[in-house]
């Protein structure tokens, strides 16, 4: 253990200053909440891997913590040699979930939202910008980060996603992120 923090801007510093290999991160945290934390530290440092840890299994947590760049998420009632496996595994670079998680996150990927065809034709109806705009949010880039890279403010960008969430029909940013996964 190299490092210790009781809230995700504490965490970020941390990450920041130590390097660590691996972070075990805690997607409720205080004053930034573990999800943006990873976003952050994914973003300064890509090549530390942060595996999500929580007592909350349900699907838009396990999929903000993936999209935010965690390479896994653990459940805190996980048993004790299944905890290590995964941490040892993800050290290694090795792609180790816990069986019910990953077979979860799996679903959530492929699942249909709404039919096939209803999917690839909202999408369709994006413009160009739109597209561009979705495709860096599916990657795990966040508002400003988007913004950076298309010359743009982070408030066109959110505009932007607003005009997206319209016109697919969805609630919000891991909606439409699904929605477009499944029209490729």
């Amino acid at each position: 253990m190299v490092g210790e923090a009781t809230d995700g801007q504490e965490a970020v510093g941390v990450v920041t200053k130590v390097k660590p290999d691996i972070v075990l991160m805690d997607v409720d945290m205080p004053k930034l909440d573990g999800v943006a934390a990873t976003r952050l530290i994914r973003e300064r440092l890509p090549a530390v891997k942060v595996l999500m840890l929580s007592v909350h299994d349900d699907d838009m947590r396990i999929v903000a913590a993936v999209q935010a760049g965690a390479c896994g998420y653990i459940l805190k009632d996980a048993d004790h040699k299944e905890f290590l496996h995964i941490i040892r595994g993800t050290y290694r670079g090795e792609s180790v979930a816990s069986p019910y998680l990953a077979d979860r996150v799996a679903r959530l990927a492929g699942a249909p939202l709404g039919r096939a065809g209803d999917c690839a034709g909202r999408v369709a109806d994006l413009t160009e910008r739109e597209h561009e705009i979705l495709a860096c949010a599916a990657a795990g880039r966040g508002n400003k980060d988007i913004a950076d890279r298309l010359c743009v403010s982070a408030d066109t960008v959110k505009t932007h996603l607003h005009h997206i969430y319209r016109k697919l029909g969805v609630t919000g940013r891991v909606e439409a992120i699904l929605t477009y996964l499944n029209t490729k």
